[in-house]
């Protein structure tokens, strides 16, 4: 009986220790489980903090580029992008025509300055002074056209012909280094252009507005 009892015990003793074994193992897996599960939390946050910065990153640097591509340049001079032409009768004037030959858009700003057969000061402009920026610019688009008229319609202001004239064209500013010279001969290119004590008009995206800032528009 005693020995009965003896073999009793020592089989709950080893059935106690089992259960107690695998109960430490089951508490050891779920705890490495839980820091795994955590470990990776932590990792997919910090990844995709990282992907917000570079989406964000990406976008600065997209609106930069986008900027830069929208920038519109300033127009150059050239005796082939500008001309001149002269209409007679009561409200005779010189028109003077910029074709912007680039594949861009390009900006102009007031008016040109044309020293006529080596003057040493250019035409006074009726808005404003030489060399003075008052903010006024228009958008000439790829292959478009602007234009300034000089008028004269007066004995004074026809004065007599010319030889050649120099153009210049303003900047963003009255600091700011004008874009040329260039000079046009017209006994060259056969134009016979007659300018007095006259002014010219600002830039202006059609012949008609620049006429009538001239005054001699219909």
């Amino acid at each position: 009986m005693t020995a009965r009892r003896s073999r009793s015990r020592s089989a709950a003793y080893a059935a106690l220790a089992l259960g107690l074994a695998g109960s430490l193992a089951l508490t050891g897996c779920n705890s490495h489980s839980s820091k795994n599960a955590k470990k990776s939390k932590k990792s997919s946050f910090s990844s995709s903090k990282s992907k917000k910065r570079k989406i964000i990153g990406g976008g600065a640097a997209a609106a930069g580029a986008g900027a830069a591509a929208t920038r519109v340049p300033d127009c150059f001079p050239s005796t082939y992008k500008v001309t001149f032409s002269q209409q007679t009768g009561p409200k005779s004037h010189v028109t003077v025509k910029f074709k912007n030959t680039t594949s861009r858009d390009c900006k102009l700003y007031n008016a040109p300055l044309l020293r006529f057969t080596n003057a040493k000061d250019p035409l006074p402009l009726q808005q404003g002074a030489p060399g003075h920026v008052d903010g006024t610019h228009i958008t000439v688009p790829s292959n478009g056209y602007a234009y300034a008229v000089i008028p004269t319609n007066t004995a004074a202001a026809k004065g007599t012909a010319q030889k050649s004239v120099t153009i210049d064209f303003m900047g963003i500013s009255s600091t700011s280094v004008t874009r040329g010279p260039v000079t046009v001969d017209f006994a060259e290119k056969r134009l016979h252009i007659s300018v007095g004590k006259s002014k010219v008009t600002n830039w202006s995206s059609s012949v008609h507005g620049a006429e009538l800032a001239a005054g001699v528009g219909n």
